[in-house]
């Protein structure tokens, strides 16, 4: 008796060890999809309570140990780079610089439809929460995007004004901080109607694409006189307005 019931209790150990290992089997996931579910989840994470917070912490609310998180990020900035490619990157339409470029069409209607496209980013819960918590705790995240937007959005756009109101062009003469300055003020304001969605939890434009149109109204109508003060001992060529009547 004592030889069936040892038998017995054996058996329902090894099925029970069996069964555990098909659980192990069953939850242990492709590499790649482990590391979106960590990067997800990171994402989710990060956009909550900033970058402030420690690893172990992450860890903890994703549901994995600290060395499975190194394995797949061995860095807390390897993760935050990933983050930014994500978040960031992912969302860039490489379209907007062409837009931005088109002179086959006024500078008014590229403006808007630029800025009515690029402005989408502000309705996005973790884009605004990110930038902002990344900002605050000094990570790579926001030097990396300034550098981009500078680069991209920033001189090409100065050169368009540039073109419109007849001033040489950047390649001749370099942007100036008040040019500059004229293009912070615009994105400041954008990126401000996240900020009150995301972070304030107050009202934004219910005509959003409206309320972008007027900021754009604004920055085309004070450019000129930007880069007049700006450019003073620059030599004027001839407007873009001008050219086109001729």
């Amino acid at each position: 008796m004592r030889t069936i019931a040892s038998t017995a209790h054996r058996g329902k150990g090894a099925d029970k060890a069996s069964r555990a290992r098909t659980k192990v089997k069953r939850n242990r996931l492709d590499p790649d999809v482990r590391a979106k579910l960590i990067l997800r989840g990171a994402i989710t994470f990060f956009a909550k309570h900033g970058f402030s917070g420690q690893t172990r912490e992450l860890a903890a609310a994703l549901g994995v140990s600290k060395g499975l998180l190194y394995r797949y990020f061995p860095s807390k900035g390897a993760l935050i780079d990933r983050i930014y490619a994500e978040v960031f990157l992912r969302r860039w339409n490489p379209d907007w610089e062409s837009i931005l470029t088109d002179r086959s069409r006024s500078l008014g209607e590229r403006l808007k439809v630029f800025y009515c496209d690029y402005a989408e980013i502000v309705r996005e819960y973790e884009w605004v929460r990110i930038y902002l918590f990344a900002g605050l705790a000094n990570a790579s995240i926001n030097r990396h995007y300034v550098k981009l937007v500078i680069e991209r959005i920033y001189k090409p756009l100065i050169n368009e004004f540039r073109h419109e109101f007849g001033f040489p062009a950047i390649e001749d003469v370099e942007v100036t901080e008040p040019e500059l300055e004229l293009m912070w003020n615009l994105h400041g304001s954008i990126f401000y109607i996240g900020m009150r969605k995301w972070v304030y939890g107050v009202g934004t434009p219910l005509d959003m694409n409206g309320a972008i149109e007027r900021m754009v109204e604004g920055l085309y109508a004070n450019a000129k006189n930007v880069m007049r003060d700006a450019l003073p001992g620059s030599a004027r060529t001839v407007p873009a307005a001008a050219r086109t009547r001729a």
